[in-house]
Order: structure tokens, then C-alpha cells, then sequence
């Protein structure tokens, strides 16, 4: 098998799981429970929030684990609009964030806010100043994701925050990092959001298993699930310790050599651009700039076509988002490509283990769909 499909998910190394079963068999424990063997893994758990924490760059207590990093974005919105209640109920995000963070805003609309969505340019770039522009004196929160997670494309975190202290100081600022974790460094201490999400199974961790960043301008926030009290009150419902090991153990994996490994991955996208862009009707979609992710187009070729012959290969690419389940991609139909370009989408994303043999085997079969099947877009 062949898979080019890294932000999606990703593969978990032996060790992995190898830290999760030991967990499950013989450190089962429950945190709150006070004998010896919950007490010990109380222990266990602030060691590995330690762990990531440090690798997000931030002070352990700040940092809170969730089941997913859908969970994490619903909570870190949903507490910002409760901080800033009193400041009014407009919300500004991007029409190409990802689904955790459009549906939670519409979902808000249904409440009574108004949400503004900052459109991209055909390139999928957006700007701190549109971002900036859209602020009003009622806006409550600004949510923008660090790495688009079907284009690549970066955006301006850190020049966000700078301008929201002189645009409204009181407006929170959220981003869903989940492609930008250990893809794009970062420090949250010095990055300016106020929320940032983060998520195991991106960097080879296991799903299920998230974690929010809450910074020092958020006051009391209001937990997403209220009951007994685990993580500092914030977040109920007992630990997934095998979970939380596994996403420890592999954020320690990953930022082993990280800048050679992405250096690799950098490398193993521009090959991909220049074998890819031999191939008759491609065309690459995007100015993404992250070291993992390339959004291309056989315009004319449906995208979920292609998929599903190269699936029949053993190799694993996407017609986008796998949140979307095959159905049209609302960030593709933000760029307002032609039809046949945009029918044709798909996205190959990179991990460490990715080579160029995988790019080779990934080419060919491309090509030979463009010369084998015909054109319906």
C-alpha cells in the first residue's frame, strides 16, 4: 500500500501503541481514584501533559486534554463567546476552515449570532488584513485556522493577534492548529491566539485524543462538559490514559530530529510538484506552503473517480477533507475555480515515512487515468 493521505491520518508507530497497551493492561488505573494505583497514574498524566505541552510551548497547566480536536474547537469558540458575552455576538472565521469550526459557527448563528466569513482569493490565501477588517466593536471572537487542511496554505496567526490588540483588545482569538502542530513551528506563549487546538492522530498518535490551549486572557472559562471535575474542572469525563500515552509518546517521537524531518517532507512535496505537473490537464491548486500538503486538479477528471482507481492500486490520496465523505468541498468552492477544475481536486499529503518511489507509483497511476478513462467534467 501506498499512502499519501498523512492529513487525514496518520500511521502509529509500534512504540505508539506499544506505550498505549502497557496503559491498558497494566497502568489501567483511574486518576481520581486515591489507592496507589490511581495516584500513579495522576502522576503519569501530568508527566505526559508536561510533554506535549512543551512541544505546543506552553506551561503544562494551560494546556487541556479533549477527545478530539473537533471537541477542542467547539469548546474553545463556545467559551470565548461566553468570556465576551457583554461585548456583543458577532463572530468573524474563514469560509475554508474546517468543518469542526463552520458547523459550531452555524450552529451559533442558529442561536442568534451573526457570523462573518472571510473569503480566500483563487490562491487560498487570506490576510491578516481581511481578518483584521471584519472586527467590529461587538465581536466576541476570531477564529482562524493556522494550515488550511485541504490547500496547505498558512495564514497569519501571530500578525492576527498583534493587530487585534490595537483593532479590539477585548475580542478572543482562537486557531485550529491540528495541520500546524509540529508541521509549522510555533510557540504559544509567543503566537498571540488565546485558544490553540491540537490533535494526536495528525502526528502519529491515536484518535481520540486532542488537546486546547488556554491562554492567560481567558477568564474562568466555561467548560464545554460539565460533571466531575477532571482536568482542572475544565473538562469532565475520566481520562483516556491510554490515549493521553499515546499522544505523549508520539509528540516525543515526532520532535526527534523534527527539522530534518521536515526538511524531508518539504523535499518530498516539491518533487511531487515536478513530477505531477508532467502529467497532461494537472494543474496545482492553492499557494500552500506547509511541508505536507499538495492540492492538485486533473481538470476534467472527476476527483472522487480518481480516488477511487487509485484506491483500487493501493494507493490512498483524497477528494479533500475526509470529514467530508465524498460529498463537494466548501473549501475548493471558496477558490471559484472553473467546473472542471474544481471537479477534479484531490489531495496528497506527506508524512516522514513518504519517499519518492511513493511519489513515482502515485504519478504513473495518475497519468494512466488521464490517458485510460475519459473526461465528464
Amino acid at each position: 500500500m501506498i499512502y499519501l493521505d498523512h492529513a487525514a491520518t496518520t500511521p502509529v508507530p509500534r512504540e505508539v501503541a506499544d506505550a498505549m497497551y502497557q496503559v491498558l493492561t497494566e497502568q489501567f488505573g483511574n486518576p481520581s481514584s486515591q489507592y496507589p494505583m490511581g495516584l500513579e497514574m495522576k502522576h503519569r498524566v501530568s508527566a505526559w501533559r508536561s510533554v506535549v505541552a512543551q512541544a505546543v510551548g506552553c506551561d503544562a497547566k494551560s494546556l487541556f486534554f479533549t477527545s478530539c480536536g473537533t471537541e477542542a474547537d467547539n469548546w474553545a469558540i463556545t467559551a470565548a463567546c461566553w468570556q465576551n458575552r457583554r461585548v456583543g455576538r458577532h463572530i468573524v472565521t474563514t469560509a475554508v476552515e474546517h468543518s469542526a469550526v463552520i458547523e459550531c459557527c452555524r450552529w451559533l448563528e442558529r442561536q442568534g449570532y451573526e457570523v462573518t466569513y472571510v473569503a480566500p482569493d483563487a490562491n487560498g490565501d487570506i490576510t491578516a488584513e481581511q481578518i483584521l477588517s471584519a472586527v467590529r466593536p461587538d465581536t466576541a471572537v476570531v477564529s482562524c485556522m493556522m494550515v488550511n487542511n485541504e490547500l496547505g496554505n498558512v495564514y497569519p496567526i501571530a500578525e492576527i493577534a498583534a493587530g487585534l490588540s490595537a483593532r479590539n483588545a477585548q475580542t478572543l482569538l482562537h486557531t485550529d492548529a491540528v495541520q500546524g502542530f509540529l508541521k509549522i513551528p510555533f510557540a504559544a506563549k509567543s503566537l498571540g491566539a488565546d485558544f490553540i487546538t491540537i490533535s494526536a492522530h495528525k502526528i502519529g498518535g491515536p484518535k481520540g485524543i486532542g488537546a486546547l490551549y488556554i491562554g492567560p486572557r481567558v477568564k474562568n472559562p466555561k467548560p464545554l462538559l460539565p460533571g466531575g471535575g477532571q482536568e482542572s474542572g475544565l473538562r469532565a469525563g475520566t481520562e483516556a490514559t491510554a490515549q493521553i500515552a499515546g499522544f505523549a509518546k508520539a509528540v516525543e517521537l515526532r520532535r526527534e530530529n523534527l527539522p530534518d524531518k521536515l526538511t524531508h517532507m518539504a523535499e518530498i512535496k516539491a518533487y511531487a510538484v515536478q513530477q505531477l505537473s508532467a502529467i497532461p490537464d494537472l494543474q496545482i491548486i492553492g499557494s500552500g506552503t506547509a511541508p505536507h500538503i499538495l492540492a492538485v486538479s486533473l481538470a476534467g477528471w472527476p476527483s472522487q473517480n480518481i480516488v477511487n482507481d487509485l484506491g483500487s492500486q493501493g494507493i490512498c490520496i483524497s477528494a479533500g477533507s475526509a470529514c467530508h465523505q465524498g460529498k463537494p468541498s466548501h473549501v475548493v468552492a471558496a477558490l471559484h475555480l472553473p467546473k472542471r477544475i474544481a471537479g477534479g481536486v484531490i489531495r496528497l499529503s506527506f508524512g516522514p515515512e513518504t519517499t519518492k518511489a511513493d511519489i513515482d507509483a502515485c504519478t504513473q497511476a495518475l497519468r494512466s487515468h488521464h490517458d485510460t478513462k475519459f473526461p465528464m467534467l
